[in-house]
């Protein structure tokens, strides 16, 4: 099965390395490697790192997204041929690297079989947002946000609660409210960065229908099994209705006309994708976690509208 890939992103002195360290430290027992990119001939962040994860692989004196793109995918193919290979890899871009044509390598079908994106998390500085919200009229910090699935609107600790709402407000022109989560010294819910959370949407469960709450009490979880396959557009509208409601999604699903063709779905803030399962998963199965802020999410009317999207069988 692929790598999940969490890329990094965000403002000079926002707290990239702080936030990476809290993941890599709230793993939960997971082998997970780091890349990272400083921008300069002397790599002072994987230093920071690298006595918190599996391996640390450094692209040093360029940018991670321009001239050392081809360097970052042949980091990422070394990395996938160790023995064992990392359950996860967390990438961090340097504050002046626009994050746009690393997320677009990384989608590219043939890195996905292997390394497949799983989060791009955007950190800005609350304290620097609240001071001067025309921070957000720079092209890269634009861009930076922009392309991110969750915002970590980090430093909230260090400014009232008027100055959080203003560098908030900021954001939130850029990207809807749901996906911005202020936090201090980088401690992001690891819920929001690794899809299910622990949760494994490929094994039944006899109380899909209960509502599951994560180590972090912000946020819960209900899964959605069924044992047809659904109704593609049918399925579409009902994820596009409970969006608004949901941090992130994923799980495995199989429509109508290719019951035999197990999909693999997430979504993530406003992105949504999918795409082949792993190879050797059964067709035939809907397996799905949903994840959202506490009290935002009804289980029951999840459960409903996902169970309207099983197909007709045919000749019914």
């Amino acid at each position: 099965m692929a790598v999940p890939v969490i890329l990094v992103t965000g403002f000079l002195g926002a707290g990239k390395t702080t936030l990476i360290n809290h993941l890599l430290t709230a793993s939960r027992g997971r082998r997970l490697a780091a890349v990272v990119n400083d921008f300069g001939a002397i790599n002072i962040d994987a230093d920071l790192i690298a006595e918190n994860a599996d391996g640390v692989m450094s692209l040093s004196n360029g940018c991670i997204c321009c001239s050392l793109q081809g360097d970052l995918l042949r980091t990422l193919s070394g990395l996938l041929r160790r023995e064992p290979p990392p359950e996860a890899i967390v990438i961090e871009t340097s504050g002046v690297s626009d994050p746009a044509e690393v997320v677009r390598s990384l989608l590219d079908p043939v890195v996905w079989k292997d390394a497949m994106l799983e989060t791009v998390v955007a950190v800005a500085d609350a304290r620097a947002l609240a001071d001067d919200p025309a921070l957000l009229d720079d092209a890269l910090c634009r861009s930076q946000i922009a392309s991110a699935d969750i915002v970590a609107l980090n430093k909230a600790d260090l400014v009232d609660e008027g100055d959080l709402a203003r560098a908030r407000a900021a954001v939130a022109a850029l990207k809807p409210a749901r996906v911005i989560f202020p936090v201090e010294e980088g401690r992001i819910a690891p819920e929001l960065a690794f899809a299910g959370g622990g949760h494994d949407p490929v094994a039944p469960d006899s109380r899909a229908t209960e509502r599951a709450r994560f180590a972090t009490p912000r946020f819960e979880t209900t899964a959605f099994t069924a044992e047809k396959p659904l109704d593609l557009a049918a399925f579409q509208a009902a994820i596009g209705r409970l969006a608004p409601h949901l941090v992130r999604a994923k799980g495995f699903v199989t429509f109508a006309g290719q019951p035999a063709r197990p999909m693999l779905f997430q979504l993530v803030g406003e992105r949504a994708t999918l795409g082949p399962a792993p190879a050797g998963l059964a067709g035939g199965a809907v397996r799905l976690v949903l994840i959202g802020e506490m009290g935002r999410l009804d289980a029951t009317v999840a459960h409903s509208m996902l169970a309207a999207c099983i197909a007709p069988e045919a000749g019914s």
